[in-house]
């Protein structure tokens, strides 16, 4: 009888443990580390189809897109976002049980908690549409991903920081409160703004100046040459 509880102690014990900050990390260094992995595939490779621009103007790094567009490099690519992908919906599931726990008399951070989950769950499945459906198969499908992913991105960014700042307001203590708790609220908030300009200027210089090397800038933020025909205006 004693052997039979043990097997049952056994068996209900997992089987591995893996820390949050770890599987954090891990799960956000595998698109980082298969981009980086395309684009010096891309340059070894296939340098000029993958820095080509309709400018016919010099340009020194490939866009994100025409990093990613060809083979071998949009499998590896696919590979990484579609394991980056599938925790991402656990880690939202577990951020919302997070939220419902400390703001269960809170009726306002309870539904923009109800909301994160929506914005995070949409914008994961809007990246994996727009990884795994090309533009050249599907364009619209493509592009509504990329719509989705992009407006559900910024908007789950601010309810992020307006989350957090109700948490280190109401429920943490200012003498416990680290620096980078403090911190944090406002790096995010810079964050977001300071993405929007760069977005703002690079296309703006993209579209209105082109000279060798311009277009490596905005490359960086998804703006591909080898997808659509851009016209730059002098």
């Amino acid at each position: 009888m004693l052997q039979g509880l043990l097997s049952n102690l056994d068996r209900d014990r997992p089987l591995i443990r893996v820390r949050f900050t770890t599987f954090a990390v891990a799960t956000v260094l595998l698109p980082l580390t298969g981009l980086l992995v395309c684009l010096v595939t891309s340059l070894l490779y296939h340098y000029e189809d993958a820095t080509y621009t309709h400018c016919q103007v010099s340009n020194y790094l490939p866009s994100i897109s025409a990093a990613i567009s060809r083979p071998p490099e949009i499998y590896i690519w696919r590979s990484c976002i579609g394991l980056h992908s599938a925790p991402r919906y656990l880690v939202a599931a577990a951020y919302f049980s997070f939220y419902r726990g400390r703001f269960a008399g809170r009726l306002l951070e309870l539904l923009l908690s109800g909301v994160a989950l929506l914005c995070s769950v949409a914008e994961n499945t809007g990246l994996v549409l727009l990884t795994y459906v090309a533009s050249t198969e599907a364009y619209k499908v493509h592009k509504y991903g990329f719509i989705v992913f992009i407006a559900c991105s910024l908007l789950h960014m601010l309810i992020t920081v307006r989350l957090w700042h109700v948490i280190q307001r109401h429920y943490v203590s200012p003498e416990v409160t680290s620096p980078p708790l403090r911190l944090k609220p406002f790096l995010r908030q810079d964050g977001f703004v300071l993405t929007c300009l760069a977005e703002i200027l690079t296309l703006s210089l993209n579209n209105f100046k082109c000279e060798d090397g311009e277009t490596a800038a905005p490359s960086w933020f998804g703006s591909d040459k080898s997808d659509q025909t851009e016209c730059c205006l002098r």
